[in-house]
């Protein structure tokens, strides 16, 4: 089996990280990585935001928080250092699609590269919230853009969870 296709069977989302800075460099390769996904008719109307200041990413957190109607302290991060947000062109009919396509595509790099990975929702309704538009503004992000996911990175803390079986009847075939 290739690498790749290993790789893709044995990438699991880790939910409790170490909180060792990833440095910049493994990240830029993550991210080149969430670069190459495909996208409709080729548009790649998707974008990344990288978060590592402890703050941004604390506010961030705190956001979700309440979003998710989390007690307040719960870090729905679980404790992460890096949080990679996409979102994409509210204009495109593509935008879900083609940001689900970077996530995956992030998720899969950050395995290769050693780090965990997962995908944490409620950035949709984050990026609608004054607060949400107010952290693409001072970004110069003036375009209209839909939350697809936060990618929360990092390194794992303790034994990488093992793939459940695979359900019966999960193909069919027509020959």
């Amino acid at each position: 089996m290739s690498d790749v296709l290993e790789k893709i069977k044995t990438r699991r989302s880790i939910r409790k990280f170490k909180p060792d800075m990833v440095p910049q460099d493994i990240l830029d390769r993550i991210i080149e990585a969430g670069t190459y996904a495909a996208s409709g008719m080729g548009k790649q109307s998707p974008i990344i935001i990288q978060v590592t200041n402890q703050e941004i990413r604390d506010k961030i957190a705190a956001a979700n928080c309440r979003i998710g109607g989390w007690k307040a302290g719960f870090d729905p991060f679980y404790g992460a250092p890096v949080i990679l947000i996409v979102l994409a062109r509210k204009d495109s009919p593509h935008r879900v699609y083609d940001g689900s396509l970077v996530m995956g595509n992030l998720m899969l790099a950050a395995h290769d590269l050693g780090l965990g990975s997962c995908w944490i929702h409620r950035a949709r309704e984050e990026f609608e919230t004054e607060e949400g538009t107010a952290l693409l503004r001072s970004l110069g992000i003036t375009e209209a853009y839909e939350g697809i996911g936060h990618c929360a990175l990092g390194y794992p803390e303790g034994e990488l969870p093992k793939a459940p079986p695979r359900k019966e009847n999960w193909v069919y075939y027509i020959k």
